[in-house]
């Protein structure tokens, strides 16, 4: 079961010597929000942005935590933080966000954070299931509401926001997760092409398996998997040219294989799947 921290919301502002812009950092920056910022794709997205100049906001539970990431970044990097230690699961936690991100001029926004869990939906926590909409559904439609209407008014932007190979299909024994990124790969799909008039870039990055703190909160286990950094680098690259991403040799080469199937054989082919990952 995630254990569930119960911090008030918080932020922090620290400085540091401005880097060199890049193109990137001309169209996106010069200010970039990252969500779930202190572990997993977005601490290594966090750290890719970092490198490409641009200042960041950093958003997660724990305030240790983002301490540690925003201090490595503006040592490696010379990058301005401004750190934002709340719970998007709840209201305050995207106010929050939204009150220190109205200061700044931000171009880019990642929604990283998310949790999922895995085995039997009638087995599981109803108190988690429902956190997981929120936090998965619920913050992610806020924050976008809010920044995309200030990307289109600055006439300029990127949202990433993160999907899942599992968002394709019905996933039984990860079923209220796997609902969840479905909802977030149509969201982005559909806002790709409403925001595309006003200069806004929308990407929904797809990975598989991924080795991070998610799989073990989701008791999850598998013997494939990506390398935080390797699909923070390939969903980066594919903003502004893809509305849609799988990141990484190993999440193209899942989906190709199932690709070709009707829904209910991925379906069957997810439950096997599962059934291997998770405890029976």
């Amino acid at each position: 079961m995630l254990k569930r921290l119960s911090e008030k919301p918080n932020y922090q502002v620290r400085r540091a010597s401005a880097s060199g812009k890049s193109k990137f950092t001309t169209h996106y920056g010069p200010w970039a929000i990252v969500t779930g910022a202190s572990d997993g794709i977005g601490r290594a997205i966090a750290e890719t942005l970092a490198a490409e100049g641009l200042s960041l906001i950093l958003v997660a539970r724990r305030q240790a935590a983002l301490n540690e990431v925003a201090t490595e970044l503006e040592a490696r990097h010379g990058t301005s933080t401004q750190i934002v230690a709340a719970d998007l699961g709840k209201a305050a936690g995207i106010d929050a966000v939204e009150a220190v991100s109205a200061e700044l001029d931000v171009g880019l926004m990642v929604a990283a954070a998310g949790y999922g869990t895995s085995g039997p939906f009638i087995e599981g926590s109803l108190a988690d299931e429902l956190d997981m909409i929120a936090v998965n559904c619920s913050a992610v439609t806020a924050l976008t509401h809010t920044l995309a209407r200030r990307f289109a008014k600055r006439g300029r932007g990127g949202i990433v926001l993160m999907s899942s190979l599992l968002a394709f299909q019905g996933v039984p024994r990860a079923a209220n997760y796997a609902a969840t990124k479905a909802y977030v790969q149509n969201f982005a799909e559909a806002l790709a092409v409403e925001l595309r008039p006003h200069g806004v870039d929308v990407l929904a990055s797809a990975p598989g398996p991924v080795r991070s703190g998610f799989q073990k909160r989701a008791g999850m286990s598998a013997g494939m998997a990506q390398t935080p950094e390797e699909v923070a680098r390939a969903t980066l690259r594919a903003l502004g040219r893809r509305t849609t991403v799988r990141p990484g040799l190993l999440a193209w080469a899942l989906e190709a294989s199932l690709a070709l199937l009707p829904r209910r054989g991925r379906v069957w082919i997810m439950t096997r799947v599962m059934a291997g990952m998770t405890a029976a």
